[in-house]
């Protein structure tokens, strides 16, 4: 592993309140040398997340240092919450996002994409084993608009494209299988925004999303922890800006939904909030069911010409 780089990831997590507690060397899909630092919360030791990058990352270009800081920044924060590795989908879903192989690697099946493998498991606070191992594949358009194929600057876009393709429907929840492809390409992306864009919600859309995340991620996995309403992730994910997340936020803690943590871009949920189990519940299995392949029963009986 590159001592230098090492050095570099130390000084920028230190200047954003964390620690590489761990490192050591990794390999690329395709081949190749990468480095894997574990960095935790300088005040709680045991908030941890994994951060790959390739042995020869350039970390002295600018646009390249500017983008690990904003990630490392983010993560800080990301990691105060109780799960720091889940999210919640627009329909409902508790999700978590692990094992993903970093960085881009390219396909070997002789298609001109980039793809990174990793996993997503439903938490709902069962022993749930449904999982879906999926594999983005960022097609050479869309490579352009990424300063590198690296996992500071691509992170929240997939867990973003992977939970808008959950929405969709085009990814299943098993207990067993092969990776299944979530295509990332630019319809995503606004060329004249400069932004990407995955979907297009309203006030009362944000406000039950946001509840939802406080339901799952603070009231089921967190025992009331506060998790962080203003997650950049999520607003890119609703295509809504930080203030209008505010916005949700500030109706949920006045109907007693949410409460204050010490910290205006945190909240837990309230026992008002628990109240309403029932309908995260219900939602929850109506997603999960519509995700089901669904098998036409006439072509089951045979009464199709074939």
């Amino acid at each position: 592993m590159s001592e230098v780089l090492a050095v570099q990831v130390a000084a920028a997590a230190k200047a954003n309140g964390l620690v590489v507690v761990a490192s050591e060397a990794g390999e690329k899909y395709s081949g190749g040398a990468t480095a894997k630092f574990t960095i935790a919360l300088a005040a709680e030791p045991a908030k941890t997340e994994l951060l790959e990058l390739s042995e020869g990352f350039e970390f002295g270009r600018a646009d390249l240092m500017d983008g690990v800081k904003l990630y490392l920044a983010e993560s800080a924060k990301r990691l105060r919450n109780p799960r720091p590795d889940c999210y919640v989908t627009l329909h409902g879903l508790p999700l978590s996002f692990g094992r993903f192989g970093w960085p881009f690697h390219e396909s070997t099946s002789g298609a001109d994409t980039s793809l990174v493998h990793g996993e997503v498991r439903l938490q709902d606070g069962s022993e749930s084993v449904l999982h879906a191992k999926v594999a983005v594949s960022m097609t050479v358009t869309f490579r352009d608009v990424v300063p590198a194929p690296e996992q500071p600057f691509a992170e929240g876009f997939i867990y973003n494209a992977v939970r808008k393709t959950m929405d969709q429907g085009q990814l299943e929840l098993v207990k067993s299988g092969n990776r299944q492809p979530v295509p990332l390409t630019t319809r995503y992306y606004s060329a004249r925004q400069k932004k990407f864009i995955f979907n297009d919600t309203t006030a009362g859309q944000r406000k039950a999303f946001l509840a939802a995340k406080a339901y799952w991620l603070s009231g089921v996995l967190g025992a009331g922890a506060p998790v962080w309403m203003l997650d950049p992730r999520d607003a890119q994910y609703l295509d809504a800006s930080v203030d209008e997340l505010r916005a949700a936020v500030r109706t949920l803690a006045e109907e007693g939904l949410i409460g204050p943590a010490g910290d205006a871009e945190f909240a837990s949920a309230t026992p008002r909030l628990m109240e309403h189990r029932h309908a995260h519940q219900a939602l929850l299995a109506r997603t999960l069911e519509s995700i089901k392949p669904a098998f036409n029963e006439e072509m089951r009986a045979g009464m199709t010409n074939m």
